[in-house]
């Protein structure tokens, strides 16, 4: 008798897909909630508007939302020689220092004193988190969330090719945004509104929040074919005792917990992996992965070959997340931060 295969090895080249430029979304959709849903959780996926959402979880039902909020992290400088650079907030440390990344032609020493655009001084006082990191380590010369407020710039993604607009600074933000620290948003939370808030409630639909301030390492490529070779990015995230109390009566009345985005599976199953309610994460979820807070999902469509793609194909297998994405560029979904979303459940 011939042994049974074991699970398939998965490489990088598996989470490929050709997407055609222009489904890349550059501007959000009209409205919050007019964006389109897929609802791909049966064989035969079905599209929907996303103000459809209410109607599609049960009663009971638990949602679970990421309340990071973004923060202007990018600023332009100069050197002491004329240099441009460009800073790209990661975290914000005690003592008016950041932790950031850097773009210039050549990198100014340590010691060197950097003049930033809206009048301040940012010190370089070495790499970060150690002297081969890839990150700097700064001190700004005044309270670095009152500077990147007055001064910064939204941090759009590397896709999204126009400057920052008022409409960003509205737009790239959940409404229910309350703990500054992001530098990406958590893009499934932004097509909630008021209207499909108020659906949830009526439908009998709770809703907990959690925090994990999105990194710039959420656009970082995965660069090895094997993708057990790749080192996730650090990102700092919260899971508060009311939460933890709202999964156990979810749990006790047979409810569903429901994600609204990665970075709440993130956080959630970093929580029930580790046992810490609180600190940094490098979890990395790929196919295999055994799950044990999240049942159903509901996430933005994902850039080819990057770690969110191996996310969503461990929760709801890699066969059906890689069929939904041909019907949604065959459907002329919209793509990526700005683009539509769709809904998942659990293998």
């Amino acid at each position: 008798m011939n042994p049974s295969p074991g699970p398939r090895a998965f490489t990088l080249s598996d989470f490929d897909f050709a997407l055609p430029p222009e489904l890349i979304a550059q501007h959000p959709a009209p409205e919050r909630s007019a964006s389109r849903l897929l609802d791909g959780r049966a064989d035969t996926p079905a599209d929907r508007v996303f103000r459809e959402l209410p109607g599609l979880l049960n009663p009971g039902d638990l949602l679970v939302f990421n309340n990071t909020q973004v923060i202007k992290a990018r600023l332009f400088g100069r050197k002491a020689s004329g240099g441009a650079l460009e800073l790209l907030v990661e975290r914000v440390l005690p003592g008016h220092e950041v932790v950031a990344h850097m773009k210039v032609s050549k990198k100014p020493p340590v010691g060197a004193v950097l003049s930033m655009d809206g009048g301040f001084e940012a010190e370089l006082l070495g790499r970060w988190p150690d002297d081969h990191g890839a990150l700097f380590r700064l001190r700004f010369s005044d309270e670095p969330h009152m500077l990147m407020a007055a001064h910064g710039h939204v941090p759009l993604p590397p896709y999204i090719e126009h400057a920052d607009s008022a409409e960003d600074e509205r737009r790239y933000q959940t409404v229910f945004a309350k703990h500054p620290g992001a530098v990406a948003a958590p893009t499934a939370a932004l097509h909630f509104d008021d209207g499909v808030l108020a659906g949830l409630r009526a439908r009998g639909i709770e809703t907990a929040e959690v925090t994990l301030h999105v990194g710039a390492g959420t656009f970082q490529p995965v660069k090895t074919e094997n993708i057990a070779e790749h080192t996730m990015h650090a990102e700092w995230y919260r899971v508060p005792a009311e939460t933890i109390a709202a999964i156990d009566a979810c749990r006790a009345r047979g409810g569903r917990v429901v994600a609204v985005g990665t970075t709440t599976v993130r956080t959630l199953e970093s929580w029930a992996a580790f046992g810490r309610t609180e600190g940094d994460t490098q979890i990395f979820i790929t196919p295999g992965f055994r799950f044990q807070v999240i049942d159903a999902l509901i996430t933005n469509f994902h850039l080819p070959k990057s770690t969110l793609m191996m996310l969503v194909s461990a929760l709801a297998g890699y066969e059906r997340v890689m069929a939904l994405y041909r019907h949604a560029i065959e459907q002329r979904y919209r793509f990526f931060s700005y683009g539509d979303a769709m809904l998942l459940q659990r293998r």
